[in-house]
């Protein structure tokens, strides 16, 4: 059944490449439908135990195990009957392969020695090359690329599912390479020493056996390694979230049996397992070793190793640390921060000496330096940081969209800024970065802009555009608009429209609403090739929603909805929705949501708080039973974002929007598009899969697919991902377009 119209048309505000904020009234949201009534399916008893003892579907959550697999077969087969038996579907995955596998693609770049390294996937070398050529040869038209590892030729060789997941190199010759291998695409690795010299993995060189690592180099003969450890006197050396919280020197030779603890945390810490990381200045000698112990998914301590021992540096719990410069550690408090008299407001950049920050019995040490780098103004957020050798460079969200400034140190003149010329409207990034050389590399792009990548030096002030991202889809039929929607507190939410320069406000419009908010992740405008030859092209519209959870405007945006004040995220998003209805851009009937991960938590909500407001769903890769996350790993290390169903108080709230409890029978939910990955093993496919049941339970209709390969990124290989995003797009236009 088609959803009810709601629309009411109203003119929009045309204002070319990108519309100014304009303010929506403010109207209270209609009460979310989870709140209308009970479901049946949501425990009485909201004890671990109870919630268990309330699922009729964990079956599901074994991922290899006959019943769960029965079922991915079944769902699986229905559901690619109804996509890739489409009449559209090949030409859409034609398309979408074409782009992904394109050989005129900017390829990625990192410094690699006196060179330029890279890693490059296409129609030839579906799983890749990781490749090496002179600065001059990548800026050259006609590249010349030197092969160092042929991960295609590797997992023949080795009969192995090998997805290449980065390298990391020793500085400052970069010739001994620690390279990281997914068997599958999951986030557990496998870890070999490889010699860019000889083009080889090192013959009784450093390998790390399957697990989730944090490992760095603290010279050519010595790793820092936090992973696994096995049983140490009856314990496990893993959190309850399946991360290390003990740091080890493993020297050349040694098994990690013989490796020599430095740091330890506890089994209880939460997050993502503590982390090593050797900062060095120019020529490639160590200034600092810090270890982070994660209390939560926000909180930390922060130590430094000093002769070899930890010692704790008096930092917030809540901090980002980019780097070191001239003995200061450069960081940014995610909070309000006051140290020797001085307060720091959230989300500022700061460089703070490091013997400063030391815990000690003694006096105070104090230094002249100049603390404060960049103080942002409540429409401002940091959104990438290159420590340089006597300059730091930022990019910098100025109301969602880019600027790029470098400070120079000038010790306790302060930091004096100068801008870089971007252009208007667009999102910068910023790539790797040479402390050797005094170079970084930078990106900018928008909805309807390809991405320029350049180079620019620091020490002379120059940039050089190194390559141009070929037009993959017609922008000129499109423009793109910026406006705001008042939220269930009257907080404004901005958000992108990328729409037809033609198009009637009469309610009509195909439109796709994307969101994510949540952990602090930005979602600027960014150039993707694949929405808009696959919908742009074809009609559509696609909505970007800078919804509170984000970073748009610094660490209070993102703590916002944190925990107890979840639904305030959905409710941004679902007044977006009502927005664009009011606006007459698009209607329920055809407006589509789409998030994953995090974003399936978005979007599952939001189809049972709010049907009536959309006719599609792509629910991909998503958390969405939010009383049982954090016992199907790693959930659990996302309890500072959600909270913990153990503790009473916390599943209440909780309760309140974890989709899978909240289904329920009678209501005309959309036909809703669930896709996950087996192999996936940063958030389970149990959550995916148990909504899936519980839709059929209802007889509800919807689509489910389950990938086998590629793990939660979908980065394994461009041919699959063509095919993934063909479903996808076949889906929306079965359900908004047809």
């Amino acid at each position: 059944m088609r959803r009810l119209l709601l629309t009411a048309a109203l003119p929009a505000l045309m204002l070319g490449a990108c519309a100014t904020l304009d303010a929506a009234p403010a109207a209270p949201l209609e009460t979310p439908m989870a709140e209308a009534a009970p479901s049946p399916y949501l425990p009485t008893d909201l004890s671990p135990a109870g919630v268990r003892a309330a699922d009729d579907h964990l079956a599901l959550e074994q991922v290899n195990g006959d019943e769960a697999m029965a079922f991915v077969r079944g769902e699986n087969q229905r559901s690619l009957a109804a996509l890739t038996g489409d009449p559209r579907y090949e030409t859409y995955r034609r398309e979408a392969e074409a782009i992904l596998t394109a050989t005129d693609r900017i390829p990625g770049p990192g410094f690699l020695g006196e060179g330029i390294g890279n890693f490059w996937q296409d129609a030839a070398n579906p799983k890749g090359v990781w490749r090496r050529t002179t600065l001059d040869g990548y800026a050259a038209a006609d590249t010349r690329w030197e092969t160092l590892l042929d991960i295609d030729a590797l997992a023949r060789a080795e009969g192995r599912d090998w997805v290449w997941k980065g390298s990391d190199c020793l500085a400052p010759d970069e010739t001994r390479c620690l390279i990281f291998l997914s068997d599958g695409g999951k986030d557990a690795l496998f870890v070999r020493e490889f010699d860019t010299t000889t083009k080889r993995f090192v013959d009784g060189g450093f390998t790390l056996p399957e697990g989730k690592h944090r490992i760095e180099w603290l010279d050519r003969d010595t790793l820092l390694v936090a992973t696994d450890f096995g049983q140490e006197n009856g314990h496990g050396t893993l959190t309850e979230s399946g991360y290390p919280y003990i740091v080890k020197a493993l020297k050349r030779g040694q098994t990690l049996a013989q490796a020599t603890e430095v740091y330890r945390g506890d089994a209880s810490d939460g997050g993502y397992g503590v982390s090593p990381s050797v900062y060095r200045d120019a020529q490639g000698r160590p200034t600092a070793v810090i270890v982070t112990r994660p209390l939560d998914t926000y909180r930390q301590e922060t130590w430094e190793l000093v002769d070899g021992r930890p010692v704790k540096l008096e930092l917030p719990e809540r901090v980002n640390i980019y780097g070191v410069q001239g003995g200061s550690l450069i960081v940014s408090p995610d909070e309000d921060w006051s140290r020797q008299g001085r307060d720091y407001k959230a989300g500022s950049l700061l460089a703070i000496c490091i013997p400063c920050l030391r815990a000690t019995t003694g006096p105070a040490v104090l230094s002249n330096q100049a603390d404060v780098i960049f103080q942002p103004t409540d429409r401002q957020s940091i959104g990438g940081v290159r420590v340089m050798n006597d300059r730091v460079v930022v990019a910098i969200s100025d109301n969602v969209v880019g600027r790029l400034v470098v400070f120079q140190n000038r010790g306790e003149f302060g930091w004096p800024r100068t801008d870089i010329a971007t252009p208007e409207n667009i999102s910068v990034s910023l790539g790797d970065a040479s402390k050797g050389s005094g170079r970084f590399f930078y990106s900018v792009e928008g909805f309807l802009t390809p991405p320029t990548l350049s180079l620019a030096d620091v020490d002379d002030g120059s940039t050089r555009v190194l390559r141009q991202g070929p037009a993959r889809f017609d922008a000129s039929t499109h423009v793109v608009e910026q406006f705001q929607a008042a939220s269930s507190d009257g907080t404004m939410i901005p958000y992108f429209v990328v729409r037809p320069k033609t198009l009637v406000l009469n309610g009509q419009a195909p439109t796709i609403l994307f969101g994510y908010g949540g952990f602090q992740v930005a979602k600027p405008p960014a150039y993707i090739p694949e929405m808009g030859k696959l919908w742009l092209e074809r009609g559509g519209v696609f909505v970007n929603a800078n919804m509170r959870g984000g970073s748009e405007f610094g660490p209070a945006w993102h703590r916002a909805v944190l925990k107890e004040h979840r639904q305030l995220a959905f409710d941004d998003f679902a007044a977006i929705a009502r927005d664009l209805i009011r606006r007459g851009i698009t209607s329920p009937e055809h407006l589509g949501i789409y998030g994953r991960s995090n974003g399936g938590v978005l979007t599952s909500v939001s189809v049972t708080q709010h049907p009536e407001l959309f006719n599609a769903a792509v629910i991909e890769s998503p958390l969405i039973d939010m009383l049982r996350y954090h016992e199907l790993p790693a959930g659990a290390s996302w309890i500072g974002e959600y909270g913990d169903p153990r503790i009473p108080e916390e599943a209440a709230y909780i309760a309140r929007y974890s989709a899978y409890q909240h289904l329920r029978p009678g209501v005309d939910y959309p036909r809703v598009y669930i896709t996950t990955n087996t192999r996936d093993d940063r958030v389970h496919p149990g959550h995916a899969r148990k909504f899936a049941a519980r839709l059929g339970d209802l007889g509800a209709d919807h689509l489910y697919y389950e990938e086998t390969a590629g793990g939660h990124s979908n980065d394994a290989d461009p041919v699959a991902n063509a095919r993934r995003w063909a479903r996808h797009y076949v889906y929306l236009a079965q359900q908004l377009m047809d």
